[in-house]
Protein backbone atom coordinates (compact mmCIF):
# COMPACT_ATOMS: atom_id res chain seq x y z
CA UNK A 1 0.00 0.00 0.00
CA UNK A 2 1.79 3.55 -0.96
CA UNK A 3 1.63 6.40 1.38
CA UNK A 4 -0.20 8.21 0.33
CA UNK A 5 -3.41 5.43 0.80
CA UNK A 6 -2.22 5.19 4.50
CA UNK A 7 -3.03 8.63 5.26
CA UNK A 8 -6.14 8.78 3.50
CA UNK A 9 -7.41 5.40 5.69
CA UNK A 10 -5.91 7.14 8.39
CA UNK A 11 -7.82 10.69 7.82
CA UNK A 12 -10.91 8.56 7.20
CA UNK A 13 -10.48 6.96 10.80
CA UNK A 14 -9.89 10.40 12.23
CA UNK A 15 -13.07 11.56 11.34
CA UNK A 16 -14.77 8.52 11.87
CA UNK A 17 -13.66 8.12 15.20
CA UNK A 18 -14.14 11.68 15.63
CA UNK A 19 -17.91 11.84 14.74
CA UNK A 20 -18.50 8.53 16.23
CA UNK A 21 -17.72 10.17 19.73
CA UNK A 22 -19.53 13.49 18.89
CA UNK A 23 -22.96 11.61 18.03
CA UNK A 24 -22.63 9.06 20.36
CA UNK A 25 -21.48 10.68 24.34
CA UNK A 26 -20.46 14.38 23.25
CA UNK A 27 -23.86 15.71 21.83
CA UNK A 28 -24.84 18.22 24.80
CA UNK A 29 -21.28 19.02 25.93
CA UNK A 30 -19.51 21.62 23.64
CA UNK A 31 -16.54 22.46 25.50
CA UNK A 32 -15.77 18.88 26.58
CA UNK A 33 -16.95 17.80 22.45
CA UNK A 34 -14.30 20.77 21.51
CA UNK A 35 -11.29 19.84 23.89
CA UNK A 36 -11.68 16.01 22.71
CA UNK A 37 -11.93 16.85 19.18
CA UNK A 38 -8.49 18.75 19.42
CA UNK A 39 -7.12 16.13 21.47
CA UNK A 40 -7.82 12.93 18.63
CA UNK A 41 -6.43 15.10 16.01
CA UNK A 42 -3.62 16.04 17.95
CA UNK A 43 -3.03 12.05 18.33
CA UNK A 44 -3.23 11.61 14.82
CA UNK A 45 -0.92 14.57 14.37
CA UNK A 46 2.00 12.80 16.84
CA UNK A 47 1.24 9.22 15.27
CA UNK A 48 1.81 10.79 11.89
CA UNK A 49 4.86 12.86 12.53
CA UNK A 50 6.46 9.25 14.99
CA UNK A 51 5.49 6.73 11.99
CA UNK A 52 4.46 8.99 9.05
CA UNK A 53 7.91 9.81 7.61
CA UNK A 54 9.67 5.57 7.67
CA UNK A 55 9.67 4.58 4.01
Amino acid sequence: MGHAAVVVIGLVLMVALIVGLDVAFLRDHFALRLVTNVAIVGVFAVLYVVFGNRR
